[in-house]
């Protein structure tokens, strides 16, 4: 799926969707389109990818 974005010198281009979280990370668009509208980085919520180390411990969802 191809995404359009917006870079800060006001370029536009098609970029495929797996790239986008890391052009967003490296803060080299400024803004993307989704079916809603453009998405305007540092100002409209963006879900990111999480950074967290998964869960080491026992595991406590299994029904008792």
């Amino acid at each position: 799926m191809l995404i359009r974005v917006q870079y800060p010198d006001g370029r536009y281009d098609y970029v495929k969707h797996t790239r986008l979280d890391d052009l967003i990370d490296a803060v080299q668009i400024s803004r993307f389109l989704r079916s809603s509208g453009w998405v305007v980085i540092g100002e409209d919520p963006v879900r990111r990818r999480s950074t967290r180390a998964p869960y080491i411990g026992p595991e406590r969802r299994l029904a008792a």
